[in-house]
């Protein structure tokens, strides 16, 4: 449906960008842009802009840009209703109510509906007496009532069609089921045959930061049992497993500022219930930038609490990679006892796991101890080689007296001096340098590259007429910024002057806007255009900080784009005007 330039522009108003860009992204301001580390590709120079006086934002590393609504439907992964509906229930604007919610929208609702339904479903069956096992499943590893009730788990019948048969009862279709991974299917003899996804197993719904049920996590009950550990839900419409954390909707609201990432459901539900209700745990994957990003948003501070056998300690050290592209604070929790957060609640209790807690590591404590467990340090040899090792780990540090205080306890431990040390150390920050500025480079080109690609895909014909295109887009975003212009140029413009197919649209929405009297920005074109589109858009738009924008300067483009036209269309100087005529032999 249509919406009203007035609810666009009371929604933009109470929408402001930078306060919602603000609570997903850490900005620092510089005069009149903020910039900040993008949210959509993984980037050590900040290149995400937002620009408080168009209400815009763009990165210059990926191309992704837009308004505050094509902000949101990027980042949360919505439709652009969906993104819309969003920022009015945040805002208390009132949506308009004729038939908004119809196509994808109205399917990821139907979704929704259905998860939430299933959960429902679960936790019923886990008190009926069908669901024994399951509830003395979760008695067992020492949950209560009421942290089962919190956290909305539940078992799966030992059935292949219970939950299939009560949910189309509700009105479900199997199809869509079948989409949000409920349901599985099979083929014989060339007809469908669906059936349950999650059969006798303790379940564990997941939930997003809106309290929506977008997935589940179903484990064995019995672990001699030959079935995998874990069945968790695929990607679908409305769950991403690397975008979601588990409990972070509980840990969000947490008093800490700081996170205490696991591995496992249980781990997290064993920490809540003892008090750390600050748990979460990633989804079936190793931990993914997109989740780290996230975090960030949430916390100063994470506490990385891996298991403590070979594959937690390789799944530590890849996520201290990732989250030192955050601005997060990393520390390792080293628990002395049990093997995961839930053995050492089992064991020792809450005040247990707080000396955990308490004795955290830092990333560079880790990450020398890691070092040390790769040599021999009996021997010459190997002392040496750990000491090289020390130092590269050492060569991140940017503070003075931190440095000191390892170098001082290497040299004293292994009784070698100092400055030898602090040369090693020298040598790998040398090393450190020129690797980054080879991450630079690439990273630099690629998003060349990237935003190029972005916007070639967009404009297919701009770069066999780049003359053209740059006229044409001095020209949208000069009328983006001062509509006034294009009134004093109406005359003198068409959209057929224009020579590639994308400008011509983007300029015929701006010219009818104008001629109307209609507000010109991006969040009135939103909903003429893909994301994509918006992102090419707002790139033109970033333009008028670079140009004139002036009159002088407009008509300059529209010769070039009578000059530009004419040699694509072939026309005769013979069938020219003399103006035109003079232009093109200028």
């Amino acid at each position: 449906m249509a919406l009203s330039d007035e609810f666009l522009d009371d929604l933009r108003r109470r929408a402001d960008i930078e306060s919602t860009v603000s609570s997903y992204v850490s900005l620092k301001r510089k005069g009149k842009i903020l910039t900040g580390l993008c949210p959509f590709h993984n980037e050590k120079t900040p290149s995400f802009t937002v620009y408080p006086e168009t209400q815009s934002y763009y990165c210059f590393g990926c191309g992704n840009g837009g308004d505050v609504i094509t902000f949101i439907r990027n980042i949360e992964n919505l439709d652009y209703m969906e993104a819309v509906k969003f920022l009015a229930d945040r805002h208390g604007v009132s949506m308009p109510q004729d038939g908004f919610d119809a196509g994808l929208s109205k399917k990821r609702t139907e979704m929704y509906g259905a998860n939430r339904e299933a959960a429902r479903f679960f936790h019923a069956k886990l008190y009926s007496p069908e669901g024994r096992q399951g509830l003395e499943y979760f008695y067992s590893r020492g949950l209560t009532d009421d942290t089962i009730r919190h956290f909305g788990l539940g078992y799966a019948p030992n059935s292949w069609h219970e939950l299939e048969n009560y949910l189309v009862s509700k009105g479900y279709s199997q199809q869509l089921l079948y989409e949000a991974n409920i349901l599985r299917s099979t083929v014989k003899n060339g007809k469908r045959y669906y059936y349950d996804a999650f059969k006798n197993r303790a379940m564990f719904p997941v939930i997003d930061l809106r309290g929506n049920v977008i997935a589940f996590s179903g484990r064995r009950i019995h672990d001699e049992d030959s079935d995998r550990k874990y069945v968790n839900t695929s990607d679908t419409l409305v769950y991403k497993k690397g975008s979601n954390l588990f409990a972070l909707n509980f840990a969000k609201k947490s008093k800490s500022d700081s996170i205490i990432l696991c591995e496992g459901n249980l781990d997290v539900i064993s920490l809540h219930q003892a008090g750390f209700t600050n748990a979460v745990a990633g989804l079936g994957t190793a931990l993914t930038e997109e989740q780290a990003h996230l975090l960030s948003h949430y916390a100063g501070e994470i506490f990385i609490c891996y298991d403590s056998d070979e594959a937690g300690q390789k799944a530590t050290r890849k996520a201290i990679n990732i989250l030192g592209k955050t601005t997060l604070k990393v520390r390792i929790i080293h628990m002395t006892g049990g093997k995961d957060p839930d053995e050492i609640i089992q064991k020792f209790g809450a005040e247990g796991f707080r000396r955990c807690l308490d004795s955290a590591a830092n990333d560079v404590e880790f990450s020398l101890l890691s070092e040390r467990s790769k040599y021999d340090i009996s021997s010459p040899a190997g002392r040496s080689d750990y000491l090289k090792a020390a130092a590269a780990v050492l060569a991140s540090l940017n503070s003075p007296v931190e440095l000191d205080i390892y170098i001082s306890r290497l040299s004293e431990e292994f009784s070698v001096n100092k400055d030898a040390i602090a040369a090693q150390v020298k040598i790998e920050r040398a090393k450190r340098a020129k690797k980054q500025r080879n991450e630079l480079y690439r990273e630099v080109r690629d998003a060349v590259i990237n935003q190029g690609d972005k916007i070639n895909k967009v404009n297919t014909q701009r770069a066999k007429a780049l003359r053209a295109a740059k006229a044409e887009e001095i020209l949208i975003a000069s009328f983006m910024s001062d509509p006034e212009l294009y009134r004093k140029l109406e005359s003198k413009l068409s959209p057929e002057l224009f020579v590639t197919d994308f400008n011509r649209r983007v300029f015929s929405a701006i010219s009818e806007r104008s001629k109307d009297g209609r507000p010109i920005g991006l969040s009135f074109l939103a909903s003429e255009f893909t994301p994509d589109e918006i992102s090419v858009i707002a790139r033109i738009e970033t333009l008028s900080t670079d140009i004139s924008n002036s009159l002088r300067e407009c008509e300059d483009c529209i010769n070039v784009l009578k000059d530009e036209k004419n040699r694509h269309i072939g026309v005769k100087p013979s069938e020219m005007s003399d103006e035109d005529f003079i232009n093109l032999f200028k």
